[in-house]
């Protein structure tokens, strides 16, 4: 009996400083976004309105570690309703701060904050969304972003990363860029295709080293993908966050709408390489190729053409991420994805300036 019961202290004691331990490890992180009303040009000759996180699509970048509480309070700077669902979150114990309007809570009216407090209890690449007229405020209008939630056990391969990459792919309507309250219905089309809301050859190229081990998460943000790296062939490691049990070899990878594939790529053939959505019509602007959601991969040290498509291009280092993934926790603005203001929003914003300056004289 007494033995019995030693063993049974003994586990739960074992149980106990587990739990313990993950509460101490576990940070609380809080966090301030804003919806604003922007215009955002996907590539010259077309621009788009949008409610944008944090003035910016994609929307700030989301880090934190498994086991987190976040604390995030929304502050809705625009003319209709919204609300922030954070997918792939299971929501244990915090049913309502799933973000479905009229469901887990009231949508978010103009002028008004919502707080979402909840524990990031799956690991994995996840995302946010405005979960108010998905069609339109998703599907059109850039009210999404990514969720990076560290996992507390990585799988061996992940400890060999070396260079992150986020791509999400996200399709636009031009016949109703800009005007709100359009858009989203069944028979419509997309016409432009964008890589973290660029349409090529306004994307950006993704430089790597030779003996890079490249980790590329890919978001079907609000179209369907088949993601192709030419010269090389990707390992897929993770659906939807989590690692698979068996993970597979590909050249071309699915990702289906909604839905999240890490794949990992050793780099080890130097040269410069297209990498591209398959689905023919994801590659063109209104028809015109090249453009849509295609970019390039290029080898450090190999030197290019001077009829090369991107010969002197600026470069943005931070296109993908890269160096935002780079900083640890916390809720990571990225300027090179920062939407303008509409021309009326800076006119009234130059009116105010000349008005405070004409008091001061």
């Amino acid at each position: 009996m007494k033995l019995c019961l030693l063993r049974k202290f003994k586990y739960l004691t074992v149980i106990f400083t587990i739990f313990a331990s993950q509460i101490v490890n576990a940070e609380t992180l809080k966090f301030d976004m804003t919806i604003e009303e922007m215009v955002k040009e996907v590539t010259p000759g077309f621009t788009n309105k949008v409610w944008a996180f944090n003035g910016q699509v994609p929307g700030p970048l989301i880090r934190a570690k498994e086991g987190d509480r976040l604390i995030i309070t929304v502050q809705n700077n625009s003319t209709l309703a919204h609300t922030v669902h954070w997918h792939g979150t299971f929501q244990t114990n915090s049913w309502k701060m799933d973000g479905v309007p009229g469901v887990t809570q009231k949508a978010i009216q103009p002028g008004d904050s919502f707080v979402y407090d909840f524990i990031v209890d799956k690991p994995g690449s996840l995302w946010y969304h405005c979960h108010v007229n998905v069609p339109e405020h998703v599907g059109l209008r850039g009210m999404w972003g990514p969720m990076i939630i560290d996992p507390k056990e990585p799988t061996d391969i992940e400890k060999e990363v070396t260079k992150e990459a986020i791509m999400m792919f996200s399709g636009w309507n031009s016949e109703v860029a800009m005007e709100y309250g359009k858009g989203g219905h069944p028979q419509e089309l997309n016409d432009y295709f964008s890589i973290n809301g660029k349409s090529f050859p306004s994307t950006q190229p993704l430089r790597v080293k030779e003996g890079d081990v490249l980790r590329i998460r890919l978001f079907a943000a609000t179209v369907e993908a088949a993601y192709h790296l030419h010269g090389h062939d990707v390992l897929v490691t993770h659906k939807d966050g989590l690692p698979l049990d068996s993970p597979y070899w590909a050249d071309v990878v699915h990702v289906p709408s909604g839905g999240r594939v890490d794949v990992i790529v050793r780099m080890n053939n130097p040269g410069i390489w297209i990498n591209h959505d398959h689905i023919e019509a994801h590659t063109s602007n209104a028809g015109k190729m090249p453009g849509g959601a295609v970019t390039i991969i290029e080898y450090e040290g190999v030197e290019t053409e001077e009829w090369y498509k991107w010969k002197g291009k600026e470069y943005q280092p931070d296109f993908y991420m890269s160096e935002t993934m780079k900083k640890g926790s916390g809720i990571h603005n990225v300027d090179v994805y920062k939407a303008k203001a509409p021309e009326s929003d800076r006119r009234k914003r130059k009116k105010k300036r000349k008005s405070k300056k004409s008091k001061a004289e």
